[in-house]
């Protein structure tokens, strides 16, 4: 569906120094400097895949999008969706994708929603019976029977996020972009979005590529994730091999005693596999995958009085922190 070899983007910075002087030895001679926005990106994606596309800001995913959707033409290396360049094919690209920015809008600001959505019909010469299908499921799925009249100015955030989000699925597109479509909203309506991401991904197979700092999106959407930092692909894989990677794919137990001891002791066989923190009542250990969760519980409920017990994973913003450090 889509395929990204040795992607390059880079831009040309001219530098000036300060204040009058500056400007009048620019004048004279420009320094310049190249910026490599995006540097030998490869990764494949197929079809009906939802994938997290994630970094820090600068690292390049903005930019990767845009090489996707055709707006920017590649310094170096090739772009394939759906088997079309789309820099070079932007029309044809257009009707294959659709694509949410959330910082900048494609619905016309002074006129309702719904005349917005009658254009774009018209734009993409969308057959009838499929806009009225779209526009009877987007309604329902985002609840947008309450504003799909009200100009786009007059919307909240929330209700404009799901308008942008019907908006860019009218024509049943193929592949979706979603970035930073979330940024921004309350958590009643970031659910929602979700929601709706999920469901048109499981019931429609949309590929969708998520760009996102809300590590939350990325914890219950995608099941596969590429990490870019500086314009280089660090990782492409499950969450579950970035955290075996980056956080060596450490647990914790936390326990609270009902008695205070002095000491835990854990079997022999475990040493080397865990480290132990005791403060009062509460205990808690890290442990590594060799150790099973339920062999510590067992060794610990055999010999202690527990009241409470708490059993977490790798928590991914950790993870995450890890992998833009490095």
């Amino acid at each position: 569906m889509i395929k990204v070899q040795n992607l390059s983007k880079d831009y040309v910075v001219k530098l000036k120094e300060k204040g009058l002087k500056g400007m009048a030895k620019s004048l004279i001679h420009t320094e310049k400097k190249i910026v490599h926005a995006v540097q030998n990106v490869n990764f494949s994606i197929g079809e009906g895949e939802l994938v997290g596309y994630i970094g820090p800001n600068g690292a390049g995913k903005s930019t990767t999008i845009k090489m996707l959707c055709g707006i920017l033409q590649p310094t170096g290396g090739s772009v394939s969706v759906c088997g079309i360049t789309p820099s070079k094919n932007r029309i044809q690209n257009a009707l294959n994708v659709g694509a949410v920015f959330g910082q900048k809008t494609q619905l016309w600001w002074d006129l309702p929603v719904r005349e917005t959505f009658e254009l774009l019909k018209r734009m993409y010469s969308i057959p009838d019976a499929v806009y009225q299908k779209n526009m009877k499921d987007f309604t329902e799925y985002l609840e947008l029977t309450g504003f799909v009249d009200q100009p786009v100015r007059q919307l909240s955030l929330g209700q404009r996020m799901r308008c942008e989000i019907a908006a860019s699925l009218l024509h049943s597109p193929k592949v979706l972009y979603l970035d930073e479509p979330t940024i921004g909203l309350d958590i009643n309506v970031k659910i929602k979005m979700r929601e709706f991401i999920k469901r048109i991904n499981a019931e429609r197979g949309v590929t969708i590529i998520l760009t996102t700092h809300d590590l939350q999106d990325i914890e219950e959407l995608a099941k596969r994730i590429i990490v870019i930092n500086h314009g280089t692909v660090g990782f492409d894989g499950s969450m579950k091999e970035l955290a075996a990677r980056y956080a060596g794919g450490q647990h914790t137990v936390s326990f609270t005693l009902d008695d205070e001891v002095e000491t835990i002791m854990l079997p022999e066989g475990m040493q080397g596999h865990y480290s132990l923190k005791k403060d009062g009542y509460h205990v808690t250990i890290t442990h590594d995958a060799a150790l099973p969760a339920s062999d510590i519980i067992t060794a610990v409920v055999t010999q202690y009085h527990i009241s409470d017990i708490d059993i977490k994973g790798p928590q991914i913003e950790d993870v995450v922190l890890e992998v833009y450090q490095q």
